[in-house]
């Protein structure tokens, strides 16, 4: 019995099924599990995409080098590593917060050249050029643009007065502050390049000052206004009044003409006169004679008086000229009548006169 015992004890430790191993089958489904993340990592790793507007930085072994084509590119997984940068242009406001429009006293309160505190905000706009010196040079580029753009800000509004900076000189500020924050980046040198800076908003910290400055801006702005009225006027009346001027002076120039041809005419005559003067005098002096006394005797008023001594009271035209008007026209009648008879006998001497001359 022992015997059959114990051969029984053998065949059911023979036939007794065996326990499998644990640790070899995770050890195996571990590095399966490895490999496939092995695979995967080098998968995903090995490229890389460079968008439009974009350029990379691709570092081997901490030495960067930039990577400016567009599209797919391929890199050493685990060894290489790639940063993108945004190349469009960005900016931040100064003096506000874009998103509230708030002030920002410490930045935007300004003193200008006359003393006098103005609010000024200001929007900056800037361009990543070299992805390089724009990781690697400094830790905060666009911080280091900030300040430079404060401090140029203040040092230009500091030399103006407040009402160039809230009215005419807000382009040459402008200008002026660009240009001297562009110096002072290139001297940086941390791969920003200021694109441009304007100024959004100008005016007082208070509204009392506020309201006086916009009174002053009323002022100006009419002031404006009555030069332009007035210019136009003048620009209204000045061709009109030149028209005039014109009409003047031709008028005048005209009648300065004709006194000169009728002075001109007259020293003629007067020197045909005087050549005829000098050959013939007497004859020349009787004739002027009668023709000044046939000038002035139709407007004289004559007294014809016989010479028989009595006495008469002259002029005699108011004690007669009611009675005896028949007889003061008789008397007028031969007073022509003898002139006329005169004037003839004196005609006919000049006529003798001038013959005898001329023989």
């Amino acid at each position: 019995m022992e015997d059959f015992n114990m051969n029984m004890d053998n065949m059911r430790k023979r036939w007794k099924p065996k326990k499998p191993k644990v640790g070899k089958g995770m050890k195996r489904a571990a590095a399966v599990i490895l490999a496939l993340a092995v695979v995967g990592v080098f998968a995903t790793d090995c490229t890389y995409q460079i968008q439009e507007q974009e350029q990379a930085v691709l570092t081997t072994f901490g030495v960067p080098k930039a990577v400016t084509e567009t599209g797919l590119h391929f890199k050493i997984p685990l060894i290489q590593k790639v940063q993108k940068v945004n190349t469009t242009i960005q900016g931040f406001p100064i003096g506000y917060q874009e998103d509230t429009n708030e002030v920002v006293t410490n930045e935007g309160i300004m003193i200008t050249s006359d003393y006098n505190f103005i609010d000024v905000d200001f929007f900056v706009e800037y361009r990543i050029t070299e992805p390089v010196k724009f990781l690697y040079t400094s830790q905060e580029p666009v911080e280091i643009l900030k300040s430079i753009a404060q401090s140029c800000i203040r040092t230009v509004i500091a030399s103006y007065s407040v009402d160039d900076v809230l009215t005419t000189g807000k382009s040459e500020i402008q200008a002026k502050i660009r240009e001297m924050i562009m110096e002072k980046m290139e001297e940086q040198d941390v791969g920003i390049q200021l694109v441009n800076i304007t100024i959004q908003d100008s005016e007082p910290p208070t509204q009392e000052v506020m309201r006086a400055f916009k009174a002053v801006e009323t002022a100006k702005q009419g002031k404006e206004t009555a030069v332009n009225n007035a210019n136009k006027y003048r620009n209204e009346q000045l061709p009109e009044a030149e028209a005039q001027a014109d009409q003047i002076i031709q008028d005048a120039e005209a009648a300065k003409q004709v006194r000169i041809n009728e002075a001109e005419a007259e020293v003629a005559r007067f020197n045909a006169m005087y050549e005829e003067y000098v050959k013939n005098p007497e004859v020349t002096k009787l004739r002027m004679f009668y023709e000044t006394m046939e000038d002035v005797l139709p407007d004289m008023k004559l007294i014809i008086d016989n010479g028989d001594g009595t006495q008469k009271v002259l002029p005699l035209d108011s004690f007669v000229s009611g009675q005896d008007g028949g007889s003061t026209e008789t008397e007028s009648g031969q007073e022509s009548a003898d002139s006329s008879g005169t004037a003839q006998e004196a005609s006919s001497s000049e006529a003798q006169n001038g013959q005898g001359g001329e023989q």
